[in-house]
C-alpha cells in the first residue's frame, strides 16, 4: 500500500471516528434527557401511589360505614315486619267484628238504647213488653260493644302505625345516609380507578424510557468499542506510515549522499583531467616556446597557469 493510500485511509478512519464520537455525544445527551424524564415519572408514580392508597383508605372506611348503615337499616326493617303482621291481624279481626255489627253508626245505636231505656223508665209497660225492650237493649249493647272493640283495635293500630312511622323514619335516615356515603364511596372508587389508569400509563412510559436508556447505553458501548477499533487501526496506519516515511527519508538521504559522493568523484576526476590536459598543453606550449615558435594567447595563459601551479607545488 502506497503512502498516499495510507493517508487516504487514515483520513477516512478519522472521519468515521468523528462521526461515531458525534453519535456518542448525541446519544449521551439523549440518555441524560431520558433519565431525567424517567426519574420525574417515577416520582409521579410514587406520589400517585400515595394518593391511591389514601383514596382506597377513605373508600374502605366509607364502605365500612355503608355496611354498618345497611345493617342498621335492615335491623329497623326487620322490626317493622312483625308490626305490619300485627296490624294485618287486627284488621282481619276488625273485619270479623264488622260482619257482626249492623250497617249503622255507633251514635245511632247509643241513641236507640237511650230511647228504649227512657221509654222503660217513663212509661207503664206490661211485663212482656218490658222484657222485650230489655232484650233489645242487651242486643244493641252487644252491637255497641262490638263497635267499642273495633275502636280499641283501631287505637292499637294507631299505636302500631306510629311505631312503624318512627321506624320508617329511622330506616329512611339510615338509607339516605348510606346512599350519600355510597355515592361518595363510588366517586372515590372511580377517582381511584382513574388514578390507577394514570399510574399505569405513567409507569409504562417510565419503563419505556428506562428500556431506551439501557438500549442507548448498549449503543454507546458498541460505538465506543468501534471507535477504539478504528482508532487502533488509524494509529497502526500512522505508525506504519511514519516508519515508511522514515525509511523513505533515510533512502533519500543515502541517495543524496551517494549522489554527492559520485558528484565529488566526478568533480575530482574532471579537475584531474583538466590538470592533466593543462599540463600536457603547457608542455606543448613550452616546447613551442623553446623552439622559438609563437604562442597563442590561450597557450600563453595556459603556460602561465602551469607555471603558477608548479611554483605553488614547489613552495609546498
Amino acid at each position: 500500500m502506497s503512502s498516499q493510500d495510507k493517508v487516504n485511509q487514515i483520513t477516512s478512519l478519522r472521519s468515521q471516528i468523528a462521526v461515531l464520537k458525534d453519535q456518542v455525544n448525541r446519544a449521551e445527551i439523549e440518555s441524560k434527557k431520558q433519565i431525567e424524564k424517567r426519574d420525574q415519572l417515577n416520582q409521579q408514580t410514587r406520589v400517585l401511589n400515595l394518593e391511591i392508597n389514601d383514596i382506597k383508605k377513605q373508600r374502605d372506611e366509607i364502605n365500612k360505614k355503608v355496611q354498618l348503615l345497611k345493617q342498621q337499616r335492615d335491623t329497623v326493617r326487620v322490626k317493622i315486619k312483625p308490626i305490619m303482621d300485627e296490624v294485618q291481624a287486627i284488621n282481619d279481626k276488625k273485619e270479623e267484628l264488622k260482619k257482626k255489627s249492623p250497617h249503622i253508626r255507633k251514635n245511632g245505636i247509643q241513641k236507640e238504647i237511650d230511647k228504649i231505656d227512657w221509654k222503660i223508665q217513663t212509661e207503664t209497660l206490661d211485663l212482656q213488653e218490658e222484657k222485650r225492650l230489655v232484650g233489645e237493649i242487651k242486643r244493641l249493647e252487644t252491637q255497641l260493644s262490638g263497635f267499642k272493640k273495633v275502636e280499641k283495635e283501631n287505637k292499637k293500630i294507631a299505636v302500631y302505625w306510629q311505631e312503624k312511622k318512627v321506624l320508617d323514619a329511622q330506616a329512611e335516615v339510615f338509607h339516605r345516609e348510606l346512599s350519600e356515603l355510597a355515592k361518595i364511596g363510588q366517586d372515590l372508587h372511580e377517582k381511584m380507578i382513574a388514578k390507577i389508569a394514570e399510574l399505569k400509563a405513567i409507569k409504562e412510559e417510565a419503563d419505556a424510557l428506562h428500556r431506551g436508556v439501557i438500549e442507548g447505553k448498549e449503543k454507546i458501548k458498541d460505538s465506543l468499542v468501534e471507535i477504539a477499533v478504528l482508532t487502533g487501526q488509524m494509529l497502526g496506519l500512522q505508525n506504519n506510515l511514519r516508519e515508511q516515511n522514515k525509511e523513505l527519508r533515510e533512502k533519500e538521504k543515502a541517495l543524496r549522499i551517494k549522489e554527492k559522493e559520485e558528484s565529488d568523484i566526478q568533480k575530482n576526476q574532471k579537475m584531474l583531467d583538466e590538470q592533466a590536459l593543462k599540463a600536457k598543453l603547457g608542455v606543448q606550449a613550452k616546447e613551442k616556446l623553446d623552439k622559438g615558435e609563437k604562442l597563442s594567447w590561450n597557450e600563453f595563459q595556459l603556460l602561465a597557469s602551469v607555471d603558477e601551479t608548479e611554483s605553488a607545488d614547489t613552495q609546498k
